[in-house]
């Protein structure tokens, strides 16, 4: 029954693409690469046969979708990496990566008519561990696109993908561990990352109009056009297919290569308002931090951004290096997802394509004037570090889906310190931004927090706290976990009262962050501390009693992750078991 159902999903994806039976004279086999083994087997043959129908277009709808941040749109690798009993990498979990896996009520009151209406809610609340009282603001993200009149643009899109070595190992295993460091697992889905890249490629195919355009590219040591930068309508569909699901991985790897090959399949192409130019690149990317440079993968990418080029970067496999995406994610009109499942990735696809490719906002600035109050930290946003004391920045917004009354990670968490002595409690709040054309627009508010008490003004700001706490501690029990692995950060000693407050520091202020490399590419046992095990177990008695108040059930995946860590058994390489490093007391 498992196989018949793996067939009828490949089946499913194989043929969305076409999306008539029609046929052209004019269509051609426009593949270009050829590769030197053969790779056509039987198996795949049988995918070509037969034929779905597409889903009918989005019916017409009179709410309006939301916004989101750039950056990351998911947290599957961090998942992933525990599901599988590997210690993930600190950045495959980030604050707006974990904001997008929920629905927030933005606190809009007033119709909005325009691209962009931020709007905003306050909360003071009482820190659960340290007993600090702390002061937050969330920007709801608002638009006033009705989501039946949403179209994204017509596209320029090329697919690079990534077919090294590293590409045929398995989804759940690390390709660096070259001494068998292979943890046993259950993974139940045992394809490839290879096998797994050409379904969700097929998969992404079947999103494009005839008067899109679509061109491949291919890249182990050297770099391949596969296929140059043609309208849908002028390539035999069926062909390409088959192409792709013919793929096969091999050779080293030269992510550079491939970027710079994609960007010259763009050569002579114009720049225009009603075109998006996007690169789609598809790796298990594992390089190092000398891909950051400017004439390498990730220093290309964000010159390419400024001459209109922009950029979603895809991770295949648990050994996908977050922490290098995560770097170049804070780039204009640039986002990244992680695929744990071609079949979790074509259902995203159905859903998300049109707003995965259609940046609305650019270079979002909310400007904080206030005596009284400054920006401490944000949470939801990849260039978070790019907050001063009075200004927080966000490249770029993304369409988001809007259920009718919240929207998919449609907030940014603002945690403000309080002067105490200041006379003067108002805040104005100044937001400026530019449209896809480059028109800069702009607004300002006022805002007040209540003087009497701890409170929240909705249920959105309340759930975005509780989101943020939980990314937090995972971040902070990351830094000190890979600080024993492949990273040999010497440990800081704590007081009680230090280690009581340590889970609830801005993970950039933990003395440990600065030296954190993460560019490693073995892998690291997954590692729970008896003292974090009774850490998160008090964490998780408190997020459950947050989750019953705001009665909402989509809270319970972090709940399951909370409770794999948990219950996470000793493992070889304990060298005689965890010492119980729990100092906290009552």
């Amino acid at each position: 029954m498992k196989k018949i159902l793996t067939l009828l999903l490949i089946l499913n994806i194989t043929f969305l693409w076409a999306m008539t039976d029609k046929k052209s004279v004019n269509q051609i086999d426009d593949w270009e690469y050829n590769a030197t083994a053969p790779l056509m087997d039987s198996s795949r043959r049988m995918y070509m046969q037969g034929n779905v129908k597409m889903a009918s277009p989005m019916a017409m709808s009179a709410k309006n979708i939301g916004l989101s941040v750039g950056g990351a749109k998911d947290t599957n690798n961090f998942k992933a990496n525990i599901e599988n009993k590997y210690l993930p990498k600190l950045d495959s979990i980030t604050y707006e990566g974990q904001f997008y896996q929920h629905y927030f009520e933005t606190g809009l009151e007033k119709e909005c008519k325009e691209l962009f209406c931020p709007s905003y809610a306050s909360a003071k609340r009482l820190n659960p561990f340290t007993k600090e009282e702390e002061y937050f603001l969330t920007v709801g993200l608002n638009s006033g696109i009705k989501e039946g009149d949403f179209k994204r643009k017509k596209l320029n899109l090329v697919l690079v993908l990534d077919i090294s070595g590293s590409m045929n190992s398995p989804f759940s295993s690390y390709y660096y561990d070259k001494l068998g460091n292979k943890i046993s697992n259950g993974d139940k889905e045992k394809k490839t990352k290879m096998k797994i890249a050409n379904e969700s490629i097929v998969a992404m195919l079947s999103h494009l109009d005839d008067d899109d355009s679509v061109g491949v590219v291919l890249f182990d040591h050297n770099a391949y056009k596969a296929k140059a930068l043609n309208q849908v309508k002028k390539s035999n569909k069926k062909a390409i297919r088959n192409h792709i699901l013919e793929l096969k991985a091999r050779g080293g790897t030269n992510w550079s290569a491939g970027y710079k090959e994609a960007l010259k399949l763009f050569e002579g192409i114009e720049s225009k308002d009603e075109v998006e130019n996007r690169i789609i690149f598809l790796t298990d990317a594992m390089p190092n931090s000398g891909e950051l440079n400017k004439n390498k993968l990730f220093g290309m990418a964000k010159e390419a951004s400024a001459k209109g080029i922009n950029t979603t970067f895809i991770g295949i496999g648990v050994d996908f290096n977050n922490n290098l995406v995560e770097a170049v994610s804070k780039t204009k009109g640039a986002n990244y997802f992680s695929v744990h499942s071609s079949k979790a990735f074509s259902k995203l696809l159905d859903k998300e394509f049109d707003y995965m490719v259609t940046p609305l906002v650019y270079d979002l600035n909310l400007k904080l004037s206030s005596s009284a109050y400054s920006i401490e930290a944000v949470y939801g946003s990849p260039e978070a570090n790019l907050a001063t004391g009075d200004v927080m920045k966000v490249n770029t917004l993304f369409p988001s889906d809007n259920d009718g009354s919240a929207t998919k990670g449609g907030v940014v968490l603002v945690k403000l310190h309080k002067d105490k002595e200041a006379k003067s409690q108002e805040i104005y709040l100044e937001v400026s931004y530019k449209d896809v054309k480059g028109k800069s627009h702009s607004s300002r508010q006022k805002v007040a927090f209540k003087t009497e008490g701890n409170y929240y003004d909705n249920k959105g700001i309340r759930k975005a706290i509780l989101v943020a706490d939980y990314v937090t501690v995972m971040k902070n029990w990351l830094i000190d976990a890979r600080a024993e692995c492949n990273d040999k950060v010497s440990g800081v000693e704590k007081t009680p009262l230090e280690l009581q407050k340590a889970c609830f520091v801005y993970p950039p202020m933990h003395p440990d962050y600065p030296q954190l490399k993460t560019w490693e590419r073995k892998s690291c046992k997954l590692k729970v501390s008896a003292g974090y095990k009774k850490f998160l177990h008090l964490f998780r008695n408190i997020y459950l009693e947050e989750m019953k108040l705001l009665e909402d059930e989509t809270l319970n995946q972090e709940v399951n992750v909370m409770n794999l860590l948990i219950n996470q058994k000793r493992s070889s390489h304990d060298n005689g078991g965890a010492s119980d490093d729990w100092l906290y007391k009552k």
